[in-house]
């Protein structure tokens, strides 16, 4: 079962949960004879985030929880039947809406665990069962899929920044909505981080949760020292002296003093806590304070809109920070705030119920999407990845040729095995994924970052297989002729 609890913050039932169009799209599947047609649909991204050449996946385990308690219930059937066309009669009629009221979830399925590396145009889900079931699924799958995949890329990047120090998700009160920071937090622990400011995220998925304390508390009392007293006499175990309130040094100075206290009281100051100003300068100036003092164990933590670009530059000005502590940008994502995930429909089947490949063209190369029913599959050469290529399932395993995506040519990989990488989830509407605890989520997720960091030195190979691109030519050239 998934261990996401979405129902434990909203309702039961998530039909709704769409746009407009998928419902009117699924009438008129259901009124042309149409809606248990079986279909195949693929939801990919075509541009990496971040000017990065891949994506850490993630969301598969909401878009299951989602999955499970997807139906539309009374209360739903009844709002629709009142919405109106434009000649202000019933949008819908009432044996579709029965029709949505009875239906039970009967897709089939397979996507990348979370925590894989994926490439442009690859699917990260292949959906397919009833038409109108897989058309109706379509919004939330892209945005379960799409934001926690865009966090999670965001997060690993600003844990590679890092190398090594601790990573801390910071960023609730500048996310979109409580159900944004929550799944930021999820998303980003997915991504490296070590642990949350957010309570909820912690207690609903398990992830370590880590604070200090506001300038409010400091402005609270008379001076700073006095401050740093009564919150070393309040939480002895959990002192990070928030030190930036007024002259940042003279704060790390109350901060030493307030640490000798508590350890001749049997405890020992965790650190400080940088919020603004030169952290460079600041971070150094603090260390060889704190080091003096006899407290060269006590951590020096930052804030203060950091990411990997950040965190890099200040690594290269030799600041001292030992934990670093990612807000806006990281759970928003702020220079790139949306992935561009898409779902498009590659194959149905005919009434004979033989497959069709379907292709979606486009004056625009890049959106031009690939025909039938993709599986991907990842060379291994002596344990490590050599190239990706994707193929329709009906041709089984590939061949050693791949068309690549950005050299627009072929390419012959080095010998090995092929790994599929999409995964059974669901077959027939029934669960049948094994979902890791979120902490080997993050472990998978971590070790995928460390096998293609050695691959950085070179683009990694990515394409079709020889089949599919000779399909796909071939549609095209019928399409347009």
């Amino acid at each position: 079962m998934p261990n996401t609890h979405l129902k434990q913050l909203y309702r039961s039932e998530f039909g709704l949960m769409t746009d407009l169009y998928e419902l009117t799209m699924a009438y008129g599947y259901w009124k042309n004879g149409m809606a248990d047609r079986p279909a195949a649909f693929h939801l990919f991204y075509r541009k990496p985030p971040f000017g990065h050449d891949h994506l850490i996946v993630s969301g598969l385990e909401l878009a299951a929880d989602f999955l499970q308690s997807y139906r539309f219930s009374a209360e739903d059937v009844q709002y629709l039947g009142r919405l109106t066309g434009s000649n202000g009669k019933a949008l819908f009629s009432e044996s579709f809406l029965n029709y949505l009221q009875r239906m039970e979830f009967r897709c089939s399925v397979y996507a990348m665990p979370e925590g894989s590396v994926a490439f442009p145009h690859q699917p990260l889900l292949r959906v397919e069962g009833p038409l109108l079931q897989c058309q109706l699924i379509e919004t939330v799958l892209l945005t379960l899929v799409n934001f926690s995949s865009l966090i999670t890329t965001k997060s690993a990047r600003i844990v590679q920044a890092a190398q090594g120090d601790s990573v801390l998700e910071f960023g609730m009160r500048r996310s979109q909505g409580i159900d944004g920071a929550i799944t930021a937090a999820r998303a980003a622990y997915v991504g490296g981080c070590h642990a949350t400011s957010n309570v909820k995220a912690g207690q609903l998925y398990k992830i370590p949760v880590k604070g200090t304390h506001a300038h409010s508390w400091v402005m609270c009392f008379g001076d700073e020292l006095e401050a740093f007293q009564r919150y070393a006499d309040a939480l002895p175990n959990n002192c990070i002296f928030l030190v930036d309130t007024y002259d940042t040094i003279e704060g790390v100075r109350n901060a030493i003093r307030a640490g000798q206290q508590l350890r001749e009281a049997g405890h020992e100051m965790v650190g400080i806590r940088l919020d603004s100003g030169d952290l460079a300068s600041l971070s150094i100036q603090a260390r060889q304070l704190l080091d003096e003092a006899g407290f060269e164990n006590a951590a020096i933590v930052a804030s203060n809109e950091l990411d990997e670009h950040s965190i890099r530059k200040l690594k290269e000005q030799g600041a001292t920070i030992s934990i670093w502590g990612a807000g806006t940008r990281l759970a928003t994502a702020s220079d790139q705030p949306a992935l561009g995930g898409v779902y498009k429909l590659s194959a149905i089947q005919n009434e004979d119920g033989e497959w069709e490949d379907r292709i979606k063209l486009s004056e625009e190369a890049i959106k031009v999407s690939n025909p039938g029913r993709q599986q991907v599959f990842r060379r291994m050469s002596a344990g490590h990845p050599s190239g990706d290529v994707i193929q329709d399932v009906r041709d089984g395993v590939p061949g050693s040729r791949l068309w690549e995506y950005r050299t627009q040519d072929f390419r012959v990989l080095p010998e090995g095995d092929w790994e599929e990488l999409l995964k059974p989830v669901f077959e027939g509407g029934k669960l049948v994924y094994d979902f890791p605890a979120l902490q080997a989520v993050r472990q998978y997720s971590l070790a995928q970052q460390r096998l293609f960091a050695e691959k950085a030195a070179h683009p990694y190979p990515h394409g079709l297989s020889q089949s599919l691109y000779d399909r796909k030519m071939a549609m095209m050239e019928e399409v347009e002729a």
